[in-house]
Order: structure tokens, then sequence, then C-alpha cells
């Protein structure tokens, strides 16, 4: 057995972020051998992410960021079990980080983003370093990006909802607000498409026979059943596509007029929000 020295668990403190006792424990069962502790660490996470693995984890931090040219966006989910880990430092540090490493290499996919280099491991494996030192189940829930001429991100206080929004052109100064208002807009009233042409044609079929049966509960004649649907249909489409959205900030006007009131070309392009528990 290795004499193991208060030094010795220092260095791979240091080495691996993980807490004293861990540290001490992956030396003895190691006897010693640093690269066979750091490797008993890592088998560690994947050990306790096994083992938690049916738990919920509705906790987390959701993070939206834009590259400084304005082009690409991502917004990032890694949910954890509890607010207390979601809290910790070295969580929110790796959150950060990963936000970074994807607006400088662009990937294109939640896999392709989980196997970017983060310190010469995946970021899925520092994930799983951190899984072993705080004893939680923790996942990269959701990737999203949207790349465009002109893009904005919006982060609500406390880091449990985000939006990103692309937009078909660039301009001046006066769209950085108009867009970040548009972003909050996402944020606030969770619309469902842009427009109405974009929502799903089965969700548009469904909401026709919800109308209907409603006005048919309601004695409404047959022959008018249809009608009355279409009136419920265009009700749904103001609520919930965002261009036919009353702005929050100003309910005289839709965000298509909130739009066309800076630039009658300016278009939004795409919408990705995020929220935990959601």
């Amino acid at each position: 057995m290795a004499n193991i020295t208060a030094a010795d668990v220092q260095k791979l403190r240091q080495l691996t972020g993980s807490g004293m006792m861990d540290c001490k424990q992956a030396l003895n069962e190691s006897n010693g051998d640093f690269e066979k502790a750091i490797e008993y660490l890592r088998k560690k996470g994947l050990k306790v992410a096994a083992k938690r693995a049916d738990r919920d984890a509705n906790e987390g931090i959701v993070m939206a960021a834009i590259n400084p040219e304005h082009t690409f966006a991502v917004n990032i989910m890694v949910s954890c079990e509890t607010d207390f880990a979601a809290k910790n430092q070295e969580f929110g540090d790796y959150v950060r980080h990963i936000v970074e490493l994807s607006l400088v290499q662009k990937p294109r996919s939640l896999d392709e983003f989980k196997s970017l280099d983060l310190n010469g491991r995946s970021v899925q494996d520092n994930l799983m370093d951190l899984v072993g030192k705080i004893g939680e189940k923790m996942e990269i829930a959701h990737y999203e990006f949207i790349e465009a001429p002109l893009v904005t991100a919006y982060n609500h206080f406390g880091n449990r909802l985000a939006t990103i929004v692309g937009f078909n052109k660039r301009g001046d100064g006066a769209f950085v607000e108009v867009t970040h208002q548009v972003a909050m807009q996402v944020a606030a009233m969770n619309p469902l498409a842009i427009d109405k042409d974009d929502v799903d044609q089965k969700i548009i079929d469904q909401e026709i026979e919800i109308g209907k049966e409603q006005a048919r509960q309601e004695g409404k004649p047959e022959n008018i059943l249809e009608k009355i649907a279409f009136g419920k249909l265009n009700k749904f489409f103001k609520d919930n596509t965002l261009m036919n959205q009353d702005f929050v900030r100003d309910n005289t006007k839709t965000i298509r007029q909130f739009l066309e009131a800076t630039d009658k070309e300016l278009k939004v392009t795409a919408f990705k929000r995020l929220m935990l528990g959601a």
C-alpha cells in the first residue's frame, strides 16, 4: 500500500477539482498512481450517472448567447436534480464554457456539440466529471442554434428561460433594441410558430375540430359549425403565432406592425425557446 500524503491529495484535487475525500479514496484505490486515480474519479462519475438515471432532472441552467458578429446564436439547457447543484460555481462555469465553445465551433447537432473538445476531453466527459464531484444526475438536455443575417438572445433572470431569434437582415442601431424586444416577446408569450403558414396542418385540423365540437356543444346549427370553427382558428393564430400576437409592451399593435414600424422588410426567420421544466 502506497503512503498517501496530504500533498498527494491536494495535487490530485488541483488536477481534477474533486473533493478532498474523493481524491484520497481515489489514490488509495489506485495505490498512489495519479493516472489511475484520475481514471477512477472519471469512472465514479459514470457510476453515479447510471445509478441516478431514473431520477428527474428538472433544475439546471438555460443560457443563450450570440457570437460577436451577431450571425450565430445558441440556446443550451444543462439540467440537474436540485437547485443547490444548479447554483454550484463549477456547474455554472461549465455551462458558460460550453456556451462560449459552441459559439466558436458552431456544432450542428446535440451529438456534435457533446463531442466538442473542452480542455482535451469531450464536453460530455467533462460533464461526467461534474456528476462524480457533485453526485447528481446531470445532462445536456437541449442544444439549439440559429444562423441568420442578424440574431439576438434573451436570458431571463435566474437562467431558467432563454430565447434566441433570427432575422432576415441587418440594420442600424435601432435594430438592436427592436430585435431584443422580439426575443423578450418569445419568452413571455411562448408562440407556437412565426406566422399562420408555419403552423403544422395537423394542429390546424385539430383546432378546427375542437372549434366545431365546442360550437356543437353550445347548440349551434350544424350548417354554421365550420364558419364558427374558422373564427376560433383565427383567434388561435392571433394568440399563438409570433407575427400576429399583440406586442406585450404595446397591445395596440402586433409584432408584425412593431417590426414594420422599424423596417418594412424586417422579418423573423426563426426562434428557439427553452425553459426548465417545460
